[in-house]
């Protein structure tokens, strides 16, 4: 049984922010309007893929699209070992308490309180390429145990990047396996 990979919807931080710009200091971004429109019509593309589990990564704009893409119709679980490669002030990530008041349909209390990359006293600490690797490949690890399939991870361009070589577009659809 297959495992989609669906990147988030365009963010507010991905609508300003260009290679070589200053950081515009948007912590978690959420989704522009753009954003859940394309989430939108990535619903109507994966209606017929027969869907039975999402799991999501923690950040808002990642939460977002895969609520406007399933709503209620699929069991939406929330993991944090494919969340972003920490780079910018979007990959700072909010605390499950934070996320469960914004999103109280999901489950977040098995999240750490700092679930994203962190070093003590900085806000925006670049995670380590090798750490990164390393998460993203125990997460792969992680979806071969899956059985409840076809399932949809709902994910990150480097993350994705980094598991089949090439970054997804925003809501685009890719078949895993």
């Amino acid at each position: 049984m297959p495992i989609y990979f669906v990147r988030h919807g365009q963010s507010e931080f991905n609508a300003v922010f260009k290679k070589g710009d200053n950081d515009p200091m948007i912590f978690d971004a959420p989704l522009t309007e753009l954003g859940r429109q394309q989430a939108l019509k990535a619903r109507e593309n994966i209606q017929g893929l027969g869907i039975r589990h999402v799991i999501t990564s923690p950040f808002t704009r990642a939460i977002q699209t895969a609520l406007l893409i399933f709503q209620d119709e699929v069991p939406i679980e929330v993991m944090d070992g494919h969340h972003e490669l920490l780079l910018h002030s979007c990959d700072v990530g909010r605390s499950p308490n934070v996320l469960s008041k914004d999103f109280p349909s999901l489950e977040f209390s098995h999240l750490s309180e700092t679930w994203w990359h962190h070093e003590k006293g900085r806000d925006i600490s670049p995670e380590p390429e090798e750490t990164f690797k390393e998460r993203i490949s125990g997460f792969v690890h992680l979806l071969d145990k899956i059985v409840d399939r076809p399932l949809a991870v709902i994910g990150h361009g480097n993350a994705f990047n980094e598991i089949i070589g090439r970054k997804l577009e925003n809501c685009e659809i890719h078949r895993y396996r």
